[in-house]
């Protein structure tokens, strides 16, 4: 068989593991497609030998071709190929692993959670979070405190996946983080609880500075469904960013608050289609009939979806 003919006879995959032997890099990464190509778990073992390849692009490949496996063998192999010395074929191992769905893959991958690189350490918590495994819960937290933005954010990713309610005061702990991206990072995370706590923690977090984690903040609350969010959540219609309005609005819809009729509908008249279009909406989920003379007010809005939205609520309102 050529080296470039493609693999269709799956029972010589010796064939193909002596080319990645072969003096020319190019015939040895058309062995690491062949290989892939074959789906036997048993190739896993050739390509990570072969991750001391010389060349980048082989092991680009490799790295590449490693997505196509799962288990621990195949995390072992990944966790070898993310510490490249070369961005690209580390990317490549690190997008890989994050594919991962077997648990028994977490084993390998644990151990790189305390390397050197910030990168590393941030792929492994990546991984880590799809695979839900309770014995990731304790170095997730310890990685609440690593200096590197990255690390936290996916160490938050995985606290948030294995949804403990432990975890709770760790979570509402990093609200207080100096980066944006973190605190956002938390605040969703939050959204699994249904505890007071968690709704009094996102609460405050209405009134961040940074507007993307308001926003946040205002979508989180409702799932959280507590009944202290409404009045933060009232209030947070009012904020200078039509994006956290839109949220609130909408929570406040989830919520079915009836209480906050008045402080939506304003925003039927708002210049912002999605703002107008989010408070429709919002109306017919509460279908409260004191909203029906402002939506028959607005029935000929010059925005279709806006109109699409009212006629819906009104009928949501009639059929409750």
């Amino acid at each position: 068989m050529s080296a470039f003919e493609p693999f269709e006879q799956f029972d010589d995959i010796e064939d193909i593991v002596e080319q990645l032997n072969d003096p020319d890099p190019k015939f040895r990464r058309v062995a690491v497609i062949n290989l892939a190509d074959s789906a036997d778990p048993i190739v896993v073992g050739y390509l990570r030998d072969a991750l001391a390849d010389e060349s980048t692009e082989v092991r680009l490949q490799i790295a590449l071709a490693l997505g196509e496996f799962d288990g621990a063998d195949t995390a072992a192999a990944l966790a070898i190929a993310v510490t490249d010395a070369d961005g690209g074929v580390a990317q490549a191992a690190a997008d890989s692993m994050s594919e991962l769905k077997d648990p028994s893959a977490a084993d390998p991958i644990l151990p790189i959670l305390t390397h050197e690189s910030a990168f590393v350490r941030e792929a492994g918590l990546r991984a880590l979070k799809e695979l839900r495994r309770s014995d990731c819960l304790k170095p997730a937290l310890q990685a609440f405190s690593d200096p590197e933005i990255g690390v936290r954010v996916q160490a938050i990713g995985v606290v948030g996946y294995l949804q403990s309610e432990e975890t709770l005061p760790a979570l509402i702990s990093m609200l207080r983080d100096g980066e944006a991206i973190v605190r956002r990072t938390a605040t969703g995370a939050l959204g699994f609880s249904a505890t007071n706590s968690a709704a009094e923690a996102v609460s405050l977090a209405l009134m961040d500075e940074d507007w993307r984690v308001r926003e946040v903040a205002a979508e989180t609350l409702s799932k959280i469904n507590s009944s202290i969010a409404v009045e933060p959540l009232r209030s947070a219609i009012s904020d200078d960013y039509w994006q956290v309005r839109q949220k609130a609005i909408r929570s406040l819809g989830k919520l079915n608050a009836r209480e906050a009729i008045e402080d939506i509908t304003p925003s039927l008249d708002h210049d912002i289609s999605n703002l107008r279009k989010e408070a429709a909406a919002a109306l017919g989920e509460i279908a409260d009939p004191a909203a029906i003379p402002a939506l028959e007010k607005h029935l000929e809005d010059p925005d279709p979806d806006v109109r699409k939205n009212i006629r819906w609520a009104l009928g949501q309102i009639q059929t409750t």
